[in-house]
């Protein structure tokens, strides 16, 4: 079907869009426009504001925007193609004409859609009849009210091969194969799929009845059983609890995303209303999307057993590729062996609010996942952790984000894994050489040696600083960022230390500085001649003293360079207090330490050299590329 842009332009204008927004949005006269709180966050105070003449809606509170379509598929959350169908309607206009099979396949569509209507309606009777007693059991042992089992049209399906059959007969064994509801086995009569189970309607984003889940009454196997793929239903794009759950997650601000039928009915009936759940299947790419047209970072609150957790870390990984800017998940770590039908039961809402409170980033997840995945005591083991995380951040398409990845696990790796500093501790303080069990004589910690002063005066890299000076002044927005560690170039003197802190209280000042203002400022302070100097681009070998590189890759690279910047000093001073131990009493203990630390000092060093070489190899990239 083409809908070109004169009828989408007719059905705008034919559209009140205050009434439209006014079924669901208490709106109040204010002026020539419409106000009330927005249906997309939570307000109290008008910021929502509706203009017939211009044909748009805009929130002042969290810039929601848009015309009467979107108002349909961004609040109702139906497809482009029935958000026009259904404001055609109201508005009176005819659809373009459908070419014949396109017409064909609706009109088929449209048969099955009410066959499955009228199933739903049968088995919700059903649950209601004699035979539903047991169903009803399992729902009142369950704790599910009468209100809710109507709310989500719950219903139950006899125990019977052709009750269902004979019920919906007037639509024919064809069409009811073809949408699920019976089964088709050569040269047997069809029969009903589902038999004594307690019957879930499966809806679409407009609230039709698309397929089934069943669950079985009393003992059996399988559990639960689901409708097939049908014209109507595709389980990997479906999600379940999808028509109700949309329009409460964009007032509430998040979504939910459980592993079963229960526990959204469990929540919904808890006061929690925007809550999905996937079909028996794990999360995939196109229920990820959905998700993420509804908002930003879902919230992943899988079981808290075994199987649960894994489910969360497949979607966690079947994310990472899809990652955008502001777009990601959040996990919810339920107690173990308990899942949220379980937890609002014996807590009410108030114990799953607790535990949303304090969701853990994506980037937790997959962090605390590797480094527990197996022991980290070898060279060999940390090496195969680090590269897991590569391969996890290399698995991310946007470059922007994959980057803040690298930039984020190469950090908590150094962090993790670094040389803990020695403290300082005066000699009238030292212990004491003394004698141990077995009676050897154990010499007391070798004093700070003149020579291990000298290390820590002489302070950092003068030449790795003078390059991260320059990315500074190049990206002085980074300042902010890196304030606490970079309080180690304070201790470099001369003009290197005065323009370090001349730099550093300008960007302060003035957060949204920019490099050409930041210099402007610096050349009236008298700085013009040395910080020009630091910028000659020919005389740093960096990504980020380049000017007009790739920013995100500046940004990581910047990075990398100050944590081995602020890193070289502790390791420098850490060894030169190793070697003067070693020389006062050699023991295989004190030479295990210097050869530890001499190797800490060599990764540094080839950290720093694989930092001038891929910006090497970066830019003879781009020149073959031109």
């Amino acid at each position: 079907m083409s809908l070109s842009p004169a009828f989408l332009d007719e059905l705008r204008a034919r559209t009140s869009l205050s009434a439209l927004v006014g079924k669901t949005v208490k709106l109040h006269k204010a002026g020539r426009e419409h106000k009330g709180c927005c249906p997309f966050h939570n307000e109290k105070t008008p910021s929502f504001y509706v203009n017939d003449d211009k044909g748009f809606y805009h929130c002042f509170g969290c810039s929601a925007h848009g015309d009467a379509i979107r108002w349909m598929t961004d609040q109702r959350g139906l497809p482009f193609i029935d958000a026009v169908k259904e404001l055609a309607q109201a508005a009176g206009m005819e659809m373009p004409a459908q070419d014949r099979r396109a017409a064909q396949k609706a009109e088929r569509a449209k048969g099955l859609h009410d066959a499955m209507a009228d199933a739903a309606a049968w088995f919700t009777e059903q649950l209601g009849g004699i035979g539903g007693a047991d169903a009803r059991g399992v729902l009142a042992k369950r704790g599910v009210s009468a209100d809710t089992a109507r709310a989500f049209g719950l219903g139950f399906a006899p125990d019977s091969r052709g009750k269902l059959k004979t019920a919906l007969k007037d639509y024919g064994d064809p069409a009811l194969i073809e949408c699920g509801l019976l089964i088709q086995v050569e040269g047997k009569e069809p029969y009903d799929r589902f038999r004594g189970r307690l019957m879930i309607p499966i809806r679409d984003a407009r609230g039709r009845t698309i397929a089934f889940g069943g669950r079985v009454i009393g003992e059996g196997e399988p559990k639960y059983l689901n409708s097939p793929d049908t014209p109507l239903f595709d389980k990997g794009r479906t999600l379940y609890n999808l028509d109700r759950a949309a329009p409460a997650a964009r007032k509430a601000n998040r979504l939910l995303v459980v592993e079963g039928y229960m526990d959204v009915i469990a929540l919904a009936q808890a006061g929690i209303g925007e809550a999905v759940a996937p079909l028996g299947t794990a999360l995939t790419e196109h229920q990820l999307e959905r998700l993420w047209r509804m908002v930003d970072v879902p919230i992943l609150c899988f079981d808290g057993d075994s199987a649960g957790q894994k489910a969360a870390l497949r979607a966690a990984a079947r994310a990472l590729p899809l990652l955008a800017p502001g777009r990601s998940l959040r996990f919810v770590t339920l107690p173990q062996g308990q899942d949220p039908d379980d937890l609002v039961k014996a807590g009410g809402s108030g114990a799953m609010e607790t535990l949303l409170a304090d969701t853990q980033p994506l980037v937790d997840r997959l962090w605390q996942s590797e480094l527990a995945a197996e022991p980290l005591d070898t060279p060999e083991q940390r090496a195969g952790f680090k590269q897991r995380l590569h391969d996890l951040a290399a698995t991310i398409q946007h470059q922007g984000v994959r980057i803040e990845y690298e930039s984020e696990f190469k950090r908590r790796f150094y962090e993790h894994f670094k040389p803990q500093p020695r403290a300082f501790v005066p000699n009238d303080q030292r212990a004491r050489g003394k004698r141990d069990a077995k009676g050897n004589w154990k010499q007391p910690p070798a004093p700070v040696t003149e020579d291990a002063k000298a290390v820590r005066a002489a302070g950092i890299d003068r030449v790795l600083a003078k390059a991260v000076l320059a990315g500074l002044i190049r990206h002085p927005v980074e300042i902010a960022r890196h304030m606490e560690v970079l309080g180690s170039l304070r201790m470099a003197d001369g003009a290197l230390g005065r323009l370090f802190e001349a730099v550093v209280d300008v960007a302060l000042e003035d957060r949204a500085l920019d490099s050409a203002g930041l210099r402007t400022i610096l050349a009236g302070s008298g700085f013009d001649s040395v910080a020009s100097d630091l910028l000659r681009a020919d005389t740093m070998p960096y990504s980020f003293t380049q000017n007009g590189g790739d920013p995100a890759r500046a940004r990581a690279d910047l990075d990398e360079a100050i944590a081995i910047l602020v890193a070289q000093p502790e390791v420098e001073q850490a060894l030169g207090e190793a070697t003067a131990a070693m020389q006062r009493h050699f023991t295989d203990e004190a030479f295990g330490r210097q050869v530890a630390l001499v190797k800490e000092k060599q990764a540094l060093e080839l950290r720093l050299a694989n930092l001038v070489q891929s910006n090497e190899d970066a830019r003879a990239f781009g020149s073959e590329d031109n």
